[in-house]
């Protein structure tokens, strides 16, 4: 998904489940403005039972690669993830504050 289908979802009010799979520590230098759910990407095996069923999720990280691999992943267990080309990066340069 590239960084302007999210925004129009987002403006919407059709917003699908963000996750953002970054440690912890990046969150702090370039955090999304809007609301996600944090699991970074070790972390997914043991909490993927804390995603929802029949949502769309739209997987984000930096620059878009850990967040392709933890959607490849995510759909092999049956959810219906994407990924969020870019990244964070890609959408500070297209909606820079």
């Amino acid at each position: 998904m590239r960084v302007d289908e999210l925004k129009g979802l987002l403006d919407r009010g059709e917003a699908p489940l963000v996750l953002d799979v970054r440690e912890a520590e990046e969150l702090v230098s370039d955090p999304y403005p809007f609301e996600v759910l944090h699991v970074p990407m070790g972390e997914l095996p043991r909490r993927v039972s804390e995603l929802p069923r029949g949502v769309p999720i739209v997987c984000a990280c930096r620059s878009g690669a850990r967040s392709a691999q933890a959607t490849h992943w995510l759909r092999r267990q049956g959810l219906d993830a994407v990924n969020l080309e870019g990244g964070i990066l890609a959408w500070s340069r297209r909606f820079p504050r």
